[in-house]
């Protein structure tokens, strides 16, 4: 039987409300989306608002995940991504010692990401 696993987006986070509330419907989406995949899909900003890793970390155990995985809503291997949020995550996965975390690669270059930046541009000019 496969492990309870739960689901953690992670955006920078943002002082602006809007921007912030954008990761959350993203989140609620994703649960739909992924149907029974996950016991809980939870939104995380790595700072500057709330929900935080670390809270976000403790819903996931409060739903009784056995492992967590962390997806980065980043484009590119930088710092935070390659460190300060996979930090962050085994601090708030410290204490939970039972649980098991995986932190998952930023969105690089991929043909989904090509096709949807050409949606984009084309909303732009009209078309």
């Amino acid at each position: 039987m496969a492990p309870v696993t739960a689901l953690i987006v992670v955006d920078h986070g943002s002082r602006r409300a809007a921007a912030n509330d954008m990761l959350v419907a993203l989140a609620q989406r994703l649960a739909e989306y992924a149907g029974e995949r996950y016991v809980t899909v939870e939104p995380a900003h790595m700072e500057l608002a709330e929900p935080t890793i670390r809270q976000a970390f403790d819903r996931c155990a409060a739903a009784g995940a056995e492992r967590v995985v962390v997806s980065l809503l980043f484009l590119s291997p930088g710092r935070h991504s390659t460190s300060d949020i996979p930090e962050l995550v085994a601090a708030a996965a410290a204490a939970y010692p039972g649980i098991q975390t995986f932190v998952g690669a930023p969105l690089g270059i991929d043909d989904r990401l090509l096709e949807l930046l050409l949606a984009r541009a084309a909303e732009a000019i009209g078309d």
